[in-house]
């Protein structure tokens, strides 16, 4: 049996990006949606400045570039959308329940359009990691919030999709593009997406109403979702099979649960307990797995 270094990025990526849920929430009761959205991409193309030289991206082939294209729209542009319209509608605690579903949905995918092998030891442990989460869906979803709607967890459920797809597509480019390369071009693009809707809210919203605690949330989420997150899961599906990191996924709804507790006040329960319980064993399977040679 040995550890496997790479799924330490994977982990931490889901990590970030959980705690972004909950740090969403508390920016989209300020700041709009799409607003947001554009300032998450602007801070991300701005760290990431340096990568843009015209002889590399000159480099990347067609089909890099519609792989790309097809990341940045569902794994950053859409899913940004659809993860912050929804925790706007509904409670922190019930969109971490929600993403408990990407495990299974990464599985599916890695198995319909990458036809990898499901092993039994993968499906063992997406199926301790979704019980525990579904049991805390079920116990939690409606509690600690007013805002709670179908349209808002539809739209966290959509999000889902999204993210899952951007775990395939992502597994294909590593084997070809550097990880910081993926990172920042697939955020140009996510920029060039959003700009005409986040121009309008920008026009419309005064920048001066926002204190400058929201504005180190805001930049603090376009770091960690736009830079951070990203290049540290680049960094590790290229050396883990997609299915295998599928599972991995599931630290990111006990992260989003974990800071609506701490955090956003959102009640707590046994059920979270045992939730991440069941989603470090299902962690510690995976990341034990014996590999072959």
């Amino acid at each position: 049996m040995k550890f496997d270094r790479h799924v330490l990025f994977l982990i931490a990526s889901m990590l970030l990006i959980g705690m972004n849920v909950g740090i969403g929430k508390s920016i989209v009761m300020i700041i709009p949606v799409t607003l947001f959205a554009l300032l998450r991409f602007i801070i991300g193309v701005g760290i990431l400045l340096p990568r843009y030289q015209l002889a590399r991206m000159r480099a990347v082939s067609r089909q890099d570039w519609l792989a790309l294209f097809l990341q940045a729209f569902f794994g950053t542009f859409l899913f940004t959308l659809l993860m912050l319209g929804g925790v706007l509608r509904t409670s922190a605690l019930a969109a971490g329940a929600i993403t408990s579903t990407i495990p299974a949905v990464v599985i599916l995918l890695s198995w319909l359009f990458l036809r990898e092998r499901i092993g039994h030891r993968a499906l063992l442990a997406v199926a301790l990691a979704v019980l525990g989460l579904v049991i805390l869906n079920l116990s939690h979803a409606d509690r600690g919030s007013n805002g709670s709607s179908l349209l808002g967890n539809a739209m966290v459920a959509g999000a889902v999709c999204c993210e899952s797809i951007y775990v395939i597509l992502s597994r294909r480019l590593t084997q070809t593009l550097p990880a910081i390369d993926i990172c920042a071009y697939s955020h140009l693009i996510g920029l060039a997406l959003i700009l005409p809707i986040g121009i309008g809210a920008l026009l419309q919203f005064d920048l001066r109403s926002i204190d400058l605690h929201t504005w180190l949330l805001v930049f603090w989420y376009g770091l960690a979702a736009s830079v951070l997150s990203f290049w540290l899961w680049m960094k590790g599906i290229r050396h883990v099979p997609a299915q295998r990191a599928g599972v991995f996924t599931a630290a990111l709804p006990v992260a989003a649960v974990a800071y609506a507790v701490v955090f956003l006040n959102e009640q707590p329960s046994l059920a979270y307990g045992f939730a991440l319980a069941c989603v470090l064993g299902a962690i510690a399977l995976v990341s034990t797995e014996e590999r072959p040679g």
